[in-house]
């Protein structure tokens, strides 16, 4: 990194690796001091709540299990609470698409005919500070509808006069934006993205009749809702806008939230549209959770179906929760990538992401996401069925769905196993995300699936644990020991070389990227999030 540089203009401020004279227009003194008012506001709430979260691990791991809360028994009881008006523009949600902050992923996506575009500082979004700071210029330019973007090849792309609704995604509370320092420590990732972006846009988007829309992600409980619902307050009041005009999705893709959704909708109740199925982080997170007992072991990532019981369990909660308080019900990701190549591959998938959509369409969800653009009209065909000219179907309210504490920990899942294919997968898939990831890069296309940090997560995750569980054995009856990963580590990081070349792996970061990876599957102490380590190597 290069000198800390200090703006005169602004006490206890400092930004560090780049000049503000590089980026004027992002890191306009106006916009620094607003976001140092959120960290200095609630930089101690955020600490105690992931304070609480390290607390909640250690008496999972002594063998508390989760349930729902006796303390907010009255909050779910009572029937008479719904969450606030829901804008015209996000009344419709049947086909969501998500993708980083990249200038031309995001003028195709607000092409692609989706109703709502994700642009996504988090999962798929490597956090160099060029990539954030070009990022929000991306956004201001697509909200202006002047973003454009020339191909090396010479090939033009603009925005369409109808494009997607824009929903922005901070990163998670558990995560620092190292570049920005208020009072000498680094400032959270959540207020930073969210703040520049809110203070930069919001009269903007006003003025064009939508407004500051987000996604939010990582929740653990209805107390880290309730700090992102003071956040919003202060930064309405401070900038002059009524309270309620920001308006939130909020992702539940952590198991804990899963018993906390109408807790969460209540306390974001007068921000709230909508939930959405998490689903790739959701199964990290039961992994992570219950990583420390033995009875708990789940197998290949590619047999983790939202099928499986818990994921049954916790999707039908989500869709009945949602409609009892008004709010839309948004199903998970298709990832898949279709190939330029391979018609039989393209076959099998499609009729799997079509299946996959009925499911949630006949379940009663409003919306889904996608991860490209060719899967937009795939996803849209069994919601259009379903809702014909209707934006939603609140009116399902799922009355015949009750889902127990055990149903959403309901892990026995038969008929499954772990193999070395899965072995072999995840260890590939985990190294060649870190890899991307180190080089900026955080939306990659692996073995046809549009691969983020949330996959990556359950990529090294799944390795751990079966490392590290006394009864981790693959079908065929080997026991998953240290040898063999060792063995299969060596395997898979040749092929790799083998399909990119000798001279393009020398010259990249597959050493680091294995060195990483190498350590967050085999040490005894499990790391929350392997971005949070590997941050430290970015740019």
């Amino acid at each position: 990194m290069n000198d800390v540089i200090v703006e005169p203009v602004l006490a206890g401020v400092e930004i560090v690796g780049s000049s503000v004279s590089s980026y004027p227009d992002i890191l306009t003194p106006e916009a620094l001091a607003f976001v140092a008012t959120l960290e200095r506001e609630f930089r101690a709430s955020r600490k105690h709540l992931l304070a609480k979260r390290v607390e909640r691990q250690a008496r999972i791991d002594a063998g508390e299990m989760p349930d729902f809360l006796p303390s907010t028994r009255r909050i779910r009881e009572e029937m008479s609470w719904q969450v606030g008006a829901i804008p015209d523009d996000l009344q419709g949600r049947r086909v969501e698409i998500t993708g980083p902050v990249e200038r031309k992923m995001m003028i195709n996506a607000l092409n692609s005919g989706a109703n709502v575009f994700m642009a996504d500082f988090e999962d798929a979004n490597s956090p160099t500070w060029s990539n954030l700071m070009q990022g929000h210029r991306n956004l201001r330019d697509a909200i202006a509808g002047t973003i454009s973007f020339t191909s090396p090849e010479r090939k033009q792309y603009r925005l369409n006069d109808k494009v997607a609704t824009l929903l922005v995604r901070p990163r998670g509370w558990h995560l620092q934006e190292k570049h920005m320092l208020v009072d000498g420590e680094p400032i959270s990732a959540s207020l930073f993205d969210f703040g520049i972006y809110f203070y930069h846009n919001v009269r903007d988007l006003l003025n064009k009749d939508t407004g500051p829309y987000f996604y939010l992600p990582k929740m653990e409980s209805h107390l880290e809702a309730r700090l992102w619902n003071e956040v919003f307050e202060l930064a309405q009041d401070e900038l002059g806008v009524p309270r309620g005009t920001i308006k939130v999705t909020v992702l539940i893709e952590t198991i804990l939230a899963a018993f906390e959704m109408e807790e969460i909708l209540y306390e974001l109740r007068d921000h709230i549209v909508g939930l959405n199925a998490g689903r790739w982080d959701y199964m990290f997170s039961v992994i992570k959770k219950f990583r420390r007992r033995h009875n708990i072991l789940l197998p290949d990532r590619s047999q983790l179906t939202m099928t499986v019981p818990f994921m049954r369990a916790y999707t039908e909660l989500l869709v009945k929760t949602c409609h009892k308080r008004g709010a839309h019900a948004i199903g998970g990701m298709a990832a898949f990538i279709p190939s330029r190549k391979d018609a039989q591959v393209n076959e099998v998938a499609l009729a799997k992401v079509t299946e996959d959509k009925v499911r949630e369409s006949s379940d009663g969800f409003d919306g889904t996401w996608v991860a490209h653009p060719d899967l937009v009209p795939v996803a849209k065909e069994p919601f259009d069925k379903v809702l014909g000219a209707a934006p939603h179907q609140k009116h399902r309210m799922r009355e015949e769905v009750s889902i127990t504490a055990n149903d959403l920990l309901n892990f026995n899942i038969p008929n499954t196993s772990i193999t070395e294919t899965g072995f072999r997968n995840n260890i590939s898939v985990g190294l060649q995300y870190i890899e991307s990831w180190l080089r900026g890069v955080g939306a990659v296309a692996i073995f046809n699936l549009m691969e983020d940090a949330a996959t990556a997560e359950i990529s090294r995750s799944q390795v751990w644990q079966w490392l590290h569980h006394e009864n981790a054995t693959l079908v065929d009856g080997r026991r998953i020991n240290l040898a063999l990963y060792r063995t299969l580590v060596d395997e898979e990081v040749k092929k790799i070389e083998r399909w990119i070349g000798t001279e393009a792996f020398v010259s990249s970061r597959y050493e680091l990227a294995g060195s990483l990876f190498d350590r967050l599957v085999t040490q005894e102490n499990y790391e929350e999030f392997l971005t949070l380590g590997a941050y430290t190597y970015l740019d």
